[in-house]
This record gives C-alpha cells, structure tokens and sequence, in this order.
C-alpha cells in the first residue's frame, strides 16, 4: 500500500479514535454484550458506506478538489448551507467532549502529586487548558505544527486498549469490587437503547475529513480510494469491539461515560489518563478548523444572498422609467429580468472565500468561549456524546453522503445514452437512498430518546 494511502487510513482512524472510545463501554450498558456488538456492527457497516460513497461522488468534481461545498452546487448550491450546518455542529460538538475529558482527567493526574482544592478543581483546569494551551492553538492559520497529531493519537490509543484489555485479565481488588452485573441480552432495568446508539455513530465519524485525504492521494480514484476507507473502519471496528468487550465485561452495568476515571490510580492508569489528555488537547484544533470553516461559510452564504436581495432590488427600481421607454410590459420585463439573474447565477461559478482578518479572530473566539461555557455546564461526556452523535454525526456519515450518492451516481447517463450504469454503481445508488432513511430515523429517535430520557451513568 502506497505511503500516502497508509497515511490516509491513520488521518481516518486519528479523526474516529477520540473521546468516543472512552464511552464505548458504557454504550453496552443498555444493549447487553451481544446486542451492543451487533449494533456496533451494523453502525461500522453504515460508516463504512458512507466513505465509499464519499469516495466515488467525488469523481464528479475537479481532481484534488472534492469538498462538501463543491459537491453542493452539484446537486443545489442552497442545501449548501445546511452541510456546513452540519459540520459545524458535529466538530463543535466534538470538541466540547475533548475539553470535558480534560475536566475529567487533569485532577486525577494532578491527585498522585497534590492535595491542593484549586489544583484539583475541574473548572480551574479547563480554563488553564483553554488559555494557554488549546487557544493559541486554534489561532493558528496552518495546522502543519500538529503534523505528528495522529501519531500521537495512534499512540494514545493504543496504549488505552493495553490498558482496559489488562485490568480486564487481571483484575485488582478494587475493580472487582466496583464490577456489576453483566447482561449478554437486554437489560432490564436500563435506559432505552436509543439513549447511547449515537455513542456508536459518533465512533466511527471521520466523514468531514474523508474528502480532504481523497484530495491528498496520488492516485485519486475509487478502486485506490476505497482501499482506504474500508481499511481504517476496519481497525477502527476491530478496536472497539475489543476496548467495549473488556470494558463492559470488567465492570458490568456500573460502567460510567469515561472508563478511565474508574480505574485506581497507579503509575499505569495515571500515564494513560496523561496520554488521553494529550490526545484530546492537541486534537480540538482540529475540530475548530473544520467549524471555523464551516460557520464562515454559513456568514458568507447569507452576505451574499443579502446582496442578491439588495442587487435586484436595485434592478427593479432602475428599470421602472426604461420599461415605459422601451414599451415593454411590465408583466414582460419582470420575466426578462428574471431570466437574466438565472442566466447570470448560473453561469458562476463557486470561489473559495479566503477566512483572515478580523472575521477569523471573531469566529476563532466565539467558537473557543462557546465550548469553554458548554464545557463547564456540562460534566457528563456520554450526554454529550449522545446529542452529538444524534444530529451532526449522523448528517455527516449518513445522511449527507447517501444524499450526495443518491443524486450523482448516474447522472451523467442520460435517457438517450447507449451506456448504462454498472450493477455495483447502481446498488451504491439505491444503498445511498437507504443510508438516508436511515440517518434520519436515527437522527429523530436517538435524539428523541436522549433528550427525553436522558444518557444517564
């Protein structure tokens, strides 16, 4: 495998491996053993799709230029707005979960060497975190500083699945003791499933980056591009049932949202929850580019249809005394004029918008603060997690690339063409349409179920 394809699967497994795995153990707590490890199948099958739809929409844009935005005026430049909606929410989402594991975790480390309440204070920390560390980060343009970021991740991971797979063979005291009762079917007594099916989806989530590493490859096309989103859903799969299983099976329905803050603390423990934080804190410029993207995007979408507005507004007023002189019905003109803007829209054609200046600091700010308050209010990672998964991650792997595949894939053939599109092509087609239905179906239930009954641990 090429070099930069590998280099593509670890950017995929990089993005899908973050705060998520910490919560994998506990989505089996409504589900039971085998349930949750046929629902995290069927959510890694559906991922996986998504990625290979991504892969083979964007061979109807330019080379090395796929993007949501693009694939958009392809289909309506106005839906637009909604994909970068959806980015925005999901990456904002994500990087509320990676402040609140900081939360979690910095006074766990801190507690081996102090004593001292405002060292080991949650919010005390967040606000360090955030001053000197994650938001100087996010002021950067380039994320080129972060280059060994998913190796790092790698890393971390890792080193967190040695670490759940150990104290699952070799128990201490102090776990046993906190184990509960392990259930192979569903539960009685628990949530309903719905509550954590998005801490699944939300896993395996790596879409908004999937165009991104398509633009990078040598060789761009989806027999070489499929190599490499089947490869990290793969591993991706792989690893989450293995950190799940153990985890759930150590400590049974008294699993919490962070499984690492049940472990006692040791040298072990404490090395993994410094691996965790460094992962999660070098990670969120990496959701805040996405979303600083994405939100610029939707300020630029409504300035420029505010000038339309404005535009023919203009048109309308100039051309009142020309009609009268030109006799043409004003019935007529109107349609004329209309005309002439289609004409003109649609011969655009889409610029990229360059984000600097007082808009970037502006935006770089609101998102920072944003996540910051959230980040406070909020201490339980598994409801965040839920309402994340539940609406921007499921736009992004399902809905978005199943509308994308559904209204592409076969149009270039037209009524009157000899060709036809292949068998495979045509059931990635009707598979998007499914991948739709489905995302909405979990979108309203998952959500539904959250908010109403709550992600409680």
């Amino acid at each position: 495998m090429p070099a930069n394809a590998r280099s593509g699967i670890i950017t995929l497994l990089h993005t899908a491996c973050g705060a998520g795995i910490l919560a994998m153990p506990f989505g089996f707590r409504p589900f039971g053993l085998f349930p949750g490890f046929a629902i995290l199948t069927v959510c890694a099958i559906c991922s996986t799709l998504g990625l290979l739809l991504q892969a083979r929409v964007a061979q109807y844009t330019p080379a090395k230029s796929a993007s949501f935005f693009s694939l958009a005026q392809l289909i309506n430049p106005n839906l637009s707005i909604m994909f970068d909606l959806a980015i925005a929410i999901k990456c904002f989402g994500v990087g509320i979960s990676y402040i609140i594991v900081v939360g979690d975790l910095i006074p766990l480390i801190l507690f081996v060497f102090t004593r001292n309440s405002l060292l080991l204070n949650r919010n005390f920390n967040i606000t360090l975190i955030m001053l000197f560390v994650i938001g100087p980060l996010c002021f950067l343009k380039k994320l080129n500083s972060l280059r060994y970021a998913s190796m790092v991740a790698i890393s971390a991971v890792a080193y967190l699945c040695v670490l759940v797979v150990f104290h699952f063979l070799w128990p201490s005291e102090a776990i046993n003791d906190l184990k509960g009762n392990v259930s192979y079917g569903f539960p009685t007594g628990e949530p309903s499933p719905l509550t954590t099916l998005p801490i699944f989806i939300f896993a395996y989530t790596c879409h908004h980056n999937m165009f991104s590493v398509i633009n990078e490859q040598k060789d761009g096309t989806f027999k070489s591009v499929k190599k490499i989103a089947v490869g990290s859903m793969i591993l991706a799969y792989l690893l989450y049932c293995l950190i799940g299983f153990s985890g759930y099976l150590t400590f049974g329905d008294n699993i919490v949202g962070n499984i690492i803050t049940l472990y006692p603390l040791s040298l072990s423990s404490t090395i993994g929850r410094v691996a965790i934080v460094l992962l999660v804190t070098f990670a969120f410029p990496l959701q805040c580019h996405p979303a600083r993207a994405s939100i610029h995007h939707i300020i630029h979408y409504i300035e420029e249809r505010r000038k339309e507005v404005a535009q023919e507004g203009d048109l309308t007023n100039s051309s009142e005394a020309s009609r009268e002189l030109q006799g043409i019905p004003v019935d007529e003109h109107e349609t004329l004029l209309a005309e002439q803007l289609v004409v003109e829209e649609s011969n655009s054609q889409p610029q990229e918008v360059p984000l600097t200046g007082r808009r970037f600091i502006t935006i770089t700010t609101a998102i920072l603060i944003a996540s910051y308050l959230v980040a406070i209010l909020v201490s339980e990672l598994a409801k965040v997690l839920s309402v994340v998964g539940a609406t921007g991650s499921t736009s992004i792997s399902f809905i978005l690339p199943g509308t994308f595949g559904y209204k592409l894939i076969g149009s270039e053939f037209t009524d009157n063409s000899t060709n036809t599109m292949s068998k495979f092509d045509k059931f990635l087609k009707y598979a998007a349409l499914c991948l739709v239905i489905w995302g909405v179906f979990v979108m309203v239930t998952s959500l539904s179920a959250t908010l109403l009954l709550g992600a409680s641990h």
